[in-house]
């Protein structure tokens, strides 16, 4: 039985809904897995000499623990699948490109994010912060003070990092303990990486939704910043749509079996508010089966019937994803070509299939995704 792998932020106390396995588990007999990894300064500390993004390395952990022992729950170890939305849409194709030799799994699925979609840390700008949060907990300024640090219990830590200023960005607070560059689990330049096809080549499945601000433009209000439409429109592409694209077309450019797609979705009891539309995170709800547990309001037929359809979807690739959506009905993307998988179009409840340049047309031959930093 194949194996899809999900990682999520560890956040003691919480259990969130959106990354039940049961119901995609039992509809589509796979084994779904879903994985904590460490973040902010526990996962992604920045400290000098140390080993950087362990938060990367708790999700390797995982996917060698599921090879050892997932055939005990059922599933099949050549089977793997990883895949993960946003931060973690970002984490799987950092995988691919850090684990090239030894992949372990057999496919990649990123929702929402890539090793395009944001700039990690220079090393010394992780070091700055690292340091911040040392001087006020009494710890120094310089040097090796892990020792000190790890004295300290995780309330104070978190009460100090949370006096550090976020980072500038033009839409969102940035948060400034995320992946460092140590040209071992993150790299500095990804778009020559892409480019140069220095990934695992692995069939990848990556697309991200129509309107990811309809959820982000909620963190800005909160914070009293202001964008215009076009302004949003720019956050969008720079942050998902142009980066995914890219990502993409490089894999078909190496002969990796690859498959894009774009959800529309924009259900009456998942809406955040009037025009919030596809926004970021809402598609999960449809892979994992979960939108009544999350909203509490029952699903309109169609809705129910897309989250079938995708949960479909999803395990066909897991199955065999070399081929298991072409079986599906879905093409192997072309940027050229009528190939892009468009999910809940119009509220319909299988899937159409539309030229790229429909919605690349704007992006630039280089994707910047400064206007997006901060969504991560």
């Amino acid at each position: 039985m194949p194996s899809l792998v999900s990682s999520r932020f560890s956040i003691p106390g919480t259990h969130s809904p959106f990354y039940q396995g049961q119901y995609l588990a039992d509809e589509e007999d796979v084994v779904v897995v879903t994985i904590n990894q460490r973040v902010n300064i526990f996962g992604y500390s920045g400290a000098p000499g140390e080993p950087q993004n362990v938060g990367l390395l708790d999700q390797r952990l995982a996917v060698e623990w599921v090879r050892d022992n997932i055939i005990g729950f059922g599933g099949d170890p050549k089977r793997i699948t990883i895949f993960g939305q946003s931060a973690g849409g970002s984490s799987v194709d950092y995988y691919s490109y850090a684990w090239t030799e030894d992949p372990i799994v057999a496919g990649f699925i990123s929702h929402s994010g890539t090793a395009l979609s944001f700039n990690p840390n220079p090393p010394n700008v992780s070091a700055t912060y690292w340091y911040k949060v040392s001087s006020l907990l009494g710890c120094g300024t310089s040097g090796n003070v892990l020792g000190c640090m790890r004295s300290k219990n995780t309330t104070d830590i978190l009460h100090a990092i949370a006096l550090v200023p976020a980072a500038p960005s033009r839409a969102l607070l940035q948060p400034v303990f995320h992946p460092t560059v140590d040209n071992k689990t993150v790299f500095g330049d990804y778009a020559a990486l892409s480019s140069n096809g220095s990934f695992a080549k692995l069939p990848y499945l990556a697309g991200n939704l129509d309107y990811e601000a309809g959820f982000y433009k909620l963190s800005a209000d909160a914070t009293n910043k202001t964008l215009t439409p076009a302004q949003w429109d720019s956050f969008n592409l720079a942050g998902f749509t142009c980066p995914t694209g890219v990502e993409a077309a490089n894999r078909v450019k190496y002969g990796v079996p690859t498959w894009r797609y774009r959800y529309f979705g924009d259900w009456p009891n998942l809406r955040l508010y009037s025009g919030s539309g596809a926004y970021h995170g809402s598609e999960l709800e449809m892979v994992f089966g979960t939108a009544e547990d999350v909203s509490g309001a029952p699903n309109t037929g169609p809705e129910n019937a897309t989250s079938r359809y995708m949960m479909k979807a999803w395990a066909a690739f897991a199955r065999s994803p070399a081929d298991g959506l072409e079986d599906f009905g879905w093409p192997m993307y072309d940027p050229q070509s009528q190939t892009l998988v468009r999910l809940a179009f119009n509220n319909e409840t299988s899937a159409s299939f539309v030229d790229p340049i429909v919605y690349d047309a704007p992006c630039p031959p280089v994707n910047n995704p400064a206007p997006a930093q901060g969504a991560f």
